[in-house]
């Protein structure tokens, strides 16, 4: 489960995303904080119209609004960016190059508001300012786990400490897979079908190995053997080997785990001595995958069964 509680992101995290240029520089960003996972065009509000404005939102200006202003107000828009500066918006970007004339920097400059400039058209920088303040912005839990990016596939394996999820990991980077977290997992719902994991900023890169202790395996291994995020598709739990339960065999009817109200495949894997974790997790992401491009090995097999009884039952 998780609260509600409202998180809030710095504009300097944000803007550093963006790749933009500040045209009034003096002003610090690092302490304004975002609580809006959203932007917003202005309209309405270039007409005079403020009621209903989310001033909370980072403002984008494009070419249409843009030549509106241009078109409409002989000071270059001076006067009603004046009105949007007033009412304390975080920042506003101003996109495809287009600066607006330095009395609009100077008002804004005044009233505490940053200025940003980008080559980029106003669809992308929209775009990944909402993909930036959702990641930021998203509800999110911390859980015991490692989490990898197995052939493309993102891989939660959770289990009692000490299994050999740690272990599993480091094989799975040897094998040319990559490691997203180890030990403490953050995972974010950054949308109502997508769970992002990603590992705490003083704990990344680093994996803690039982009589070796901790191993840095961005420096062991490289960057490639690195990431700092990535989705995730499903959830493997190791568990000690129990002779007397029942376990899976032919995999007809997903099992499913829940994150932040997201429901997950979840496969348990009973843990004996001899067996090959990484190959098994490996198996299992293309073993998901198959599934959803239309292709079910179990349910494959389960026809062709069903089809020689049949045969033989007419015979």
């Amino acid at each position: 489960m998780f609260d509600d509680m409202k998180y809030e992101v710095s504009l300097k995290k944000v803007i550093a995303k963006l790749e933009v240029e500040q045209l009034n520089p003096e002003i610090a960003i690092d302490k304004i904080m975002i609580s809006q996972d959203d932007v917003n065009r202005p309209a309405l509000q270039l007409a005079g119209f403020f009621e209903h404005f989310d001033n909370n939102r980072v403002q984008v200006i494009g070419m249409v609004e843009h030549t509106y202003v241009s078109e409409n107000y002989e000071d270059g828009g001076a006067c009603i960016y004046e009105r949007i500066f007033q009412v304390g918006i975080p920042c506003i970007i101003f996109c495809r190059n287009l600066r607006p004339v330095d009395e609009v920097i100077r008002l804004a400059t005044k009233y505490g508001v940053p200025v940003f400039l980008s080559a980029r058209s106003t669809s992308r920088i929209i775009s990944k300012a909402i993909r930036t303040l959702a990641l930021e912005l998203a509800p999110r839990i911390s859980i015991h786990g490692v989490l990898m990016d197995v052939f493309g596939e993102g891989v939660l394996i959770i289990g009692e400490s000490g299994i050999g999820k740690s272990e599993a990991a480091l094989e799975l980077v040897k094998r040319g897979h990559r490691l997203v977290s180890d030990d403490v997992v953050e995972i974010k719902a950054i949308s109502d079908d997508e769970l992002v994991g990603t590992a705490p900023d003083i704990t990344r890169y680093f994996i803690e190995l039982r009589g070796i202790g901790i191993v840095d395996l961005k420096t062991l291994f490289g960057i490639q053997s690195v990431k700092e995020t990535q989705t995730i598709s499903m959830v493997i739990k190791l568990e000690e080997w129990d002779r007397n339960k029942e376990y899976d065999r032919l995999g007809l009817e997903e099992k499913y785990t829940e994150y932040l109200g997201h429901k997950i495949v979840c496969h348990s894997i009973p843990i004996r001595p001899g067996r090959n974790l990484a190959i098994i997790v490996e198996a299992a992401a293309v073993n998901f995958r198959q599934k959803q491009m239309g292709y079910n090995a179990a349910q494959e097999l389960y026809r062709r069964v069903s089809g020689s009884i049949n045969r033989n039952q007419e015979d």
